[in-house]
């Protein structure tokens, strides 16, 4: 296998190696450059897989002396993003030297306590007291004798390390430049076999693992990485060679809908299967119906594919040993008999799942965790994936993608063979990885939560956003004004992060946040905009709305009927239009939910100059009463009362400004900013108050938190007032 290739040899892999910046980077920063340039072609590994590393000369921050170290990507890292700080350090001549104290175990072995007990030592390895956990691969890295090691999970290769006959397939495609072992969990004693299958084929560039990836190695960092293309993309040429066309899982059984209904379906069904599946934690949800998912679920083969399981360990920790395969015919197009198939699909699942981990289990196992599906397929619609935040179900999509053209390979080249169930149960409650999840983060108190914010793109809407995500949730800014309130979103993105995981169709491939244009005053208009949310998330957990609309009077006092009516629609009929379509989906899922609504202190203050907003914000007032008594017990209705908020607010713009300070004969200059002119009539309004201090959109926000969240969690049908105490505004 040449260490030189040019990027026209390689057919399905990227050659993304550039000599110009890599000879500027030295040490570190190239092991770096290296991680980043593999993870960024998504054919070579997953979300969060593989692993690289290299044995490099530091010096010593203790003795002054030049050592080598082992720096290999850290546990829970991404090769597409990691830096510098994604990587674990080790002194090389100490974690050799735990090599004794593995073979002169009495009981060592696979899955033995002395093999489990070695991870925990690496600890006392780490060089310059680096924090980053190693990963569970480090042992492979260690023991491998090359400065440099590429550990990867390419669907290509894993779909032969997943066939039947895998053995004599790498054989027969790699002939004696590529290893092959059978499966072995992770771990020291899979290194040491490594170890010596090298030392015994000193020809061998790499290793494909049974049911696993395969490693690439070479005491040169690019010859590293261009052996692992190589690997990689022989057997992707060699699948391609045998490539079944239109007989790819059998034919196809069904025919996909047209999108317009895929749509349609996905958006009623997907929050009543939420429901479903949330029955221990609430779960955000993402949706694959692209092509070469509808080929799979419209299959003949794909029941019988999804049954077996996937294959390599770092699929099924996500998507669980297998999806639920929903038995329905599309051609019916009828969603009550859907939704019945995938609620007795559920049931089975969840029997299905103790089953395996009763048959599986031992004594000192972890307790069964949540026995409902993460991934669920469905013919005519494809894919609906979950996790606890909307990475982690991108992720999950991601993986199971990958599961399918696995599957996809070894049925073209051989018969697909899924991961013995006990190797299975055993790599998903190892005590390694319940130690893991332990150590992850407690979620925060918003985690899992889809919180639609009406009113998103600036004032108290804006406020609300932000105030919401820093709790953990899932923002979903809308406005009548699309560019604000995509502004707002991406202000949230830019500070959070698009997330992670390369799957979801259309508007399902969000993050954190999305930004949606809705006029509140027409139904069709809010449908349409709840159905994007299904689409995007899968559900909602609260609706904040904050939008709203003063109309003044013409200069004698008088509000047209045109005004009176836009007042009416935006305040009062709007809410409750959005309320009552929420309220819709807040049944199909069966879950708890929060609707707020902002009204005013202007609603029990009778005062001269804003008749149709004073008395629309009383209406609204009572709308929060009537919904709270209309939704029980299942939905909370609630609201906040502002005092004039004039910072940040589209209410208040310049002339209106000017027309206050005027009426409250407030000094000003016509050329002052109009933030200067905003900041007076706001004192001035402060100075009403009882506790003397302007009243800002933060505050606001920081009310509905309270409202949204479980701290007030036995309130329903109150308005709350964050007026800064105004006697006349005490509610009755």
């Amino acid at each position: 296998m040449s260490s030189q290739r040019e990027k026209k040899s390689f057919e399905y892999v990227k050659y993304l190696w550039q000599d110009e910046v890599a000879e500027q980077l030295k040490g570190l920063d190239r092991l770096v450059y290296r991680s980043n340039k593999l993870g960024e072609d998504l054919t070579l590994t997953n979300t969060g897989g593989g692993n690289t590393s290299s044995k490099l000369v530091e010096r010593d921050p203790l003795t002054g002396q030049e050592t080598e170290v082992l720096w290999v990507k850290g546990s829970g890292g991404d090769l597409r993003t990691a830096k510098r700080d994604g990587f674990a350090s080790f002194y090389l001549d100490k974690i050799r030297a735990m090599k004794p104290i593995y073979l002169d175990h009495p009981e060592n072995g696979p899955k033995t306590e002395i093999e489990d007990a070695m991870y925990p030592m690496y600890s006392h390895c780490v060089f310059n007291l680096n924090p980053r956990a190693g990963s569970i691969d480090t042992p492979l890295h260690t023991l491998v004798p090359y400065q440099h090691v590429d550990h990867l999970h390419p669907n290509a290769v894993i779909a032969v390390a997943a066939s039947v006959n895998q053995e004599r397939l790498t054989k027969e495609i790699y002939g004696d430049e590529i290893i092959y072992i059978p499966w072995q969990r992770p771990g020291f004693d899979i290194g040491l076999k490594i170890e010596q299958l090298i030392q015994e084929n000193p020809q061998a560039r790499g290793i494909l693992l049974g049911h696993h990836g395969m490693s690439s190695w070479s005491n040169d960092d690019k010859t590293c990485y261009e052996t692992a293309l190589e690997i990689i993309d022989r057997a992707a040429r060699y699948i391609e060679s045998k490539d079944r066309g239109a007989e790819t899982f059998g034919g196809q059984k069904h025919a996909a809908l047209p999108e317009a209904d895929r749509r349609r379906i996905i958006a009623e069904v997907i929050p009543f299967v939420r429901g479903q599946v949330s029955v221990y934690k609430r779960f955000v949800g993402t949706v694959q119906d692209d092509e070469r998912m509808l080929r799979f679920v419209n299959s003949h083969d794909a029941p019988r594919l999804a049954a077996l399981g996937t294959s390599c360990p770092d699929h099924f920790l996500r998507t669980k040993i297998k999806p639920l395969f929903v038995d329905w015919n599309p051609a019916s197009g009828d969603i009550e008999s859907l939704k019945k198939a995938i609620a007795d699909g559920l049931v089975e699942y969840r029997k299905d799942y103790a089953a395996y981990y009763d048959r599986c289990k031992h004594p000192d196992s972890p307790a069964m965790r949540d026995p409902n599906p993460t991934v669920v397929l469905i013919p005519g619609l494809g894919m609906l994936a979950w996790g606890k935040n909307k990475s982690e179900s991108r992720v999950t999509a991601e993986f199971y993608n990958c599961a399918i053209e696995v599957m996809r390979g070894a049925e073209a080249i051989d018969e697909y063979e899924a991961m013995d169930q006990q190797e299975a149960f055993d790599i998903e409650y190892w005590l390694l990885e319940e130690a893991k999840l332990r150590r992850m983060p407690p979620e925060k108190e918003l985690d899992r939560q889809i919180i639609v914010v009406i009113g998103a793109g600036a004032g108290i809407g804006k406020e609300t956003a932000h105030r919401l995500v820093k709790e953990g949730a899932h923002i979903v800014c809308v406005d009548l004004n699309e560019e604000s309130a995509k502004e707002t979103a991406q202000e949230i993105i830019g500070q959070y992060g698009p997330g992670i995981g390369v799957a979801g169709t259309g508007i399902s491939n969000c993050g954190p946040a999305i930004g949606l244009a809705c006029d509140i005053t027409n139904r069709e208009s809010v449908r349409q905009m709840f159905e994007d949310v299904m689409l995007a998330y899968g559900g909602i957990d609260a609706v904040v709305v904050t939008a709203g609309v003063f109309v003044a009077p013409d200069k004698s006092g008088r509000v047209e009927d045109r005004h009176w009516a836009l007042t009416f629609g935006i305040n009062v009929t709007g809410a409750y239009v959005v309320a009552d379509e929420a309220y819709q989906i807040f049944k199909k899922q069966g879950l708890t939910g929060n609707i707020v609504l902002t009204t005013s202190a202007n609603a029990v203050v009778a005062k001269k100059g804003s008749l149709a907003y004073d008395t629309s914000k009383a209406a609204a007032n009572h709308l929060t009463r009537e919904l709270a008594i209309e939704f029980a017990p299942l939905v909370r209705v609630n609201a906040v009362a502002p005092a004039t908020v004039v910072k940040g607010s589209t209410m208040f713009p310049r002339d209106r400004v000017i027309a206050s300070l005027t009426k409250y004969n407030i000094d000003f200059d016509e050329s002052e900013e109009t933030e200067s002119l905003r900041d007076k009539l706001a004192q001035f309004y402060a100075k009403r108050s009882l506790t003397q201090t302007p009243i800002e959109p933060l505050d606001q926000a920081e009310g509905i938190f309270l409202l949204v969240s479980k701290r007030l969690a036995k309130t329903t049908g109150h308005v709350i007032p964050v007026d800064g105490g105004l006697q006349d505004g005490f509610m009755r």
